[in-house]
């Protein structure tokens, strides 16, 4: 049988002149990438994150509104223009005979299971395709066998969802859950010991953070996950912020499940997510819909959910086909030349304080919690979005009697196809509030108008 080849001049005859005006599919896109990583192939990651005409290059692929300077790329992330043309194109496919090209675009899934095991360091058996950080991580968190009395520990930095899911099991099934507090930036040593001390005999999950939400603070995964298997305790990890903003091998980290987003640091379309489980872990979990007994020790069985949008899944390869364009390493490097410049231009302001570590070697990149003292983080949220245009998300942590560490954060995430005017525009933004302050000293939370901007 004659197979077919969807080349641009037959897909776009195919669907018509209102789709050539639709998609405008330009494969260039991704093409002027790959050219403009080939002339720089012999430089360190360090010296191209400082190459302005290379980084033009990789925002040329992107289609923004730069009216506005989006810093809160911790939420989720533009995709380039490949991408999102990717997605239309999967579903004018799939939309001529859905009985037919559904089940050819979502067999094709398995070649996406392969590339990102290959890129991302485990086996493809290991990575199961979600359709997000918290459908992965609540595969994980519901999946696992406990009983009245068990204890998880956790920490009160955790994301909201995450701790919400185990709360659930607590009313429900009488489990136990710790949540440890820490101050911020934190060492690896600290956070390591907090851990190990709240061990007890009926301790049986450790859940934390890759990277939190909040600062950044960046979590020892690899100690932490060989602590716990020494002690017969599961590990469960949010890498929704770590995977595609900086590289590791999900296999050194040596944690039992990993969940993560995918429409953040590799710009996949929404809708997209990993579940990474160590091969023999697989059959302690139970899949999030059911699934049959012979695939107990199957990854797939984590993806069993029903009829879904297979257009975005299959656009994932474009994603990850753009991010393998620029380089894990030249990406996370230009991420943290980013924040370093605006971090470091900010600190000779005692008032401002940076809340992230941003010390060698990297414990930070494309993400960092910052405050200015004396002004609420809400506040300086609406100046700098009213004043500036500048979207950031102010996140407030602390409140309850019991609350050891009481802090407020701006996040602060720029993204590859963030420029330098950009980020001098944000320091001079927070150089007018230290000087000038904001207008106002506090506005209530429910009316900040920002996504996330109030967690505990």
């Amino acid at each position: 049988m004659k197979s077919i080849r969807w080349s641009r001049r037959s897909f776009l005859r195919t669907v018509g002149a209102a789709g050539a005006v639709a998609f405008s599919w330009n494969p260039a896109n991704l093409e002027a990438v790959e050219a403009a990583s080939q002339s720089v192939a012999g430089r360190s990651p360090e010296d191209v994150a400082q190459d302005e005409f290379y980084w033009r290059e990789v925002q040329l692929g992107f289609k923004l509104d730069r009216s506005l300077i989006n810093l809160n790329n911790g939420f989720t992330c533009p995709m380039p223009r490949v991408v999102i043309e990717s997605v239309f194109r999967y579903m004018d496919m799939i939309n001529m005979l859905p009985v037919h090209y559904q089940g050819m675009v979502a067999g094709n899934s398995e070649t996406i299971r392969r590339r990102m095991a290959n890129e991302f360091g485990c086996s493809p058996e290991e990575m199961a395709l979600t359709r997000g950080a918290s459908e992965a991580l609540q595969i994980a968190i519901n999946g696992l066998d406990l009983k009245a009395g068990d204890e998880v520990v956790t920490t009160d930095q955790d994301y909201p969802r995450m701790l919400t899911t185990w709360d659930q099991r607590m009313r429900r099934e009488g489990i136990k859950v710790t949540r440890l507090q820490f101050p911020v930036p934190a060492t690896a040593d600290y956070l390591t010991n907090m851990f190990e001390k709240a061990i007890t005999p009926k301790t049986k999950v450790f859940h934390f953070t890759h990277i939190t939400n909040l600062t950044a603070q960046l979590f020892p995964v690899q100690r932490l996950s060989r602590l716990a298997r020494s002690k017969g305790i599961v590990t469960i990890v949010d890498g929704a912020h770590a995977l595609g903003q900086f590289p590791f091998k999900l296999r050194d980290l040596e944690c039992d499940a990993y969940g993560v987003s995918l429409h953040k640091w590799l710009l996949a379309p929404i809708g997209n997510g990993c579940l990474y489980v160590r091969k023999d872990m697989i059959p302690r979990f139970w899949p999030l819909q059911a699934a049959p007994e012979q695939q107990d020790d199957d990854i797939r069985k984590f993806e069993a959910i029903g009829t879904h949008p297979w257009a975005i899944r299959a656009a994932l390869g474009e994603a990850l086909a753009y991010h393998q364009a620029i380089g894990g390493e030249r990406k996370a490097a230009r991420l943290r030349y980013l924040t370093l410049r605006w971090a470091h231009a900010l600190k000779k302001y005692p008032r401002v304080k940076v809340l992230t570590d941003l010390s060698d070697p990297p414990q930070a990149w494309g993400v960092a919690g910052v405050n200015i003292e004396g002004i609420d983080v809400r506040s300086l949220a609406k100046f700098l979005r009213d004043k500036y245009r500048i979207i950031a998300v102010p996140l407030v942590g602390g409140a309850p009697p019991n609350q050891v560490f009481d802090y407020q954060a701006l996040r602060v995430s720029p993204n590859i196809y963030t420029t330098l005017e950009e980020i001098d525009t944000f320091v001079e933004a927070m150089e007018d509030a230290v000087k000038n302050g904001v207008g106002e000293d506090e506005f209530p939370p429910e009316a900040s108008g920002f996504p996330e901007a109030t967690l505990w």
